[in-house]
């Protein structure tokens, strides 16, 4: 009887040991990820159990209730967290473990373009199906000077306009998150950058505060997709401005035309008087026109030192521009312009 118990007792153990045996490789083997990957949502107040259920009935584990008394029994269970997971093959029990207790979840991408207007930004914001709509000037349908300033009112900026109060950038954020909290950390880049400009700008600049350096530099991030003429552009508007001269730029004018603007800028436009009209208006306009980009800032703060006072497209199709420092040369200027691009529509 006691040779009976004995053999009972070494069986028992070492079915025990070969089990334990059996669980450590079982939380160290790759689990079955498709070679897609996996995603997996765990929405908040989502048991564990049930995830480990979801897991084994979409064939990732077999063993779904050795995952979830894995978790159970090194209390990382009730340490979970709730979010949208990208899983990877390669991926172990207990690297996936870790995984969702860290809450590393899977990152989206929210991308704000240079020069980009509010209603742009707004728009993009729409299309995210990853970010949580909350604002009201997300949903709008209404004019461009309405909305920037509803969305500076929702978003408790300092400015009454929320036009360029953005930088533009890569933003990363999980699945949930509020509008309100994406452009609330794109307006505190913006300041940041915006006030590390200000505080390294000329110190002859003609601009009155941060804000100004904030139209101006909107206005440059317009004028040209060229970064190398960043500098001269705004050196020509900084010439302007301490000569007392108009700014007479042609994208604050399509900026306060707004949605009547039809993408040909005549002349009427021109003389159609806007709080944006640097044609009809002296100085800078109100609210800057767009988002200039990091680099726009700096260039505007720290403008080249030049003589020119007018500038014109090339016409050569890469942007460029020719800049030219008295009226009879920038005539001149025009009407090469006007003939290149004649003759590209010739051809």
């Amino acid at each position: 009887m006691r040779r009976r118990i004995l053999t009972l007792v070494f069986l028992f153990v070492g079915f025990g040991a070969a089990g334990a045996l059996w669980v450590r490789d079982y939380v160290a083997s790759p689990l079955a990820i498709p070679a897609g990957g996996y995603r997996l949502d765990i929405a908040p107040g989502t048991a564990w159990s049930a995830v480990a259920r979801q897991l084994e009935d979409d064939g990732i584990t077999s063993w779904g209730w050795v995952l979830r008394a894995t978790a159970q029994l090194t209390g990382q269970a009730g340490r979970i967290q709730a979010g949208e997971y990208d899983l990877t093959p390669g991926l172990t029990p207990r690297s996936l473990l870790a995984q969702l207790v860290e809450g590393r979840v899977l990152l989206h991408k929210f991308t704000l373009v240079e020069g980009w207007s509010v209603r742009d930004v707004l728009q993009a914001i729409r299309a995210e199906p990853a970010l949580e709509k909350t604002l009201v000037a997300t949903q709008t349908g209404s004019s461009s000077a309405e909305v920037t300033i509803e969305l500076a009112r929702e978003l408790d900026l300092p400015w009454q306009s929320a036009e360029g109060a953005f930088l533009p950038e890569t933003y990363l954020y999980a699945r949930g998150t509020t509008d309100r909290a994406i452009l609330a950390r794109a307006h505190t880049a913006l300041r940041n950058k915006l006030a590390d400009a200000w505080a390294t700008r000329d110190p002859a600049l003609p601009l009155g505060s941060p804000y100004a350096l904030l139209t101006l530099a909107s206005i440059v991030e317009r004028e040209t997709a060229l970064a190398s003429e960043r500098p001269l552009i705004a050196g020509v508007f900084v010439q302007r401005l301490r000569k007392g001269m108009r700014l007479q730029t042609d994208p604050t004018v399509i900026y306060g035309l707004g949605q009547g603007f039809d993408g040909n800028l005549t002349r009427l436009d021109l003389r159609t008087d806007t709080p944006w009209n640097t044609y009809t208006r002296d100085g800078l306009p109100p609210t800057p026109i767009a988002a200039p980009s990091a680099a726009a800032l700096d260039a505007t703060s720290r403008p080249a030192d030049t003589d020119f006072l007018f500038f014109v497209a090339t016409g050569d199709g890469d942007g460029s521009h020719r800049f030219t420092a008295t009226l009879s040369e920038h005539e001149a200027a025009v009407r090469d312009y006007l003939a290149a691009l004649n003759q590209r529509n010739v051809n």
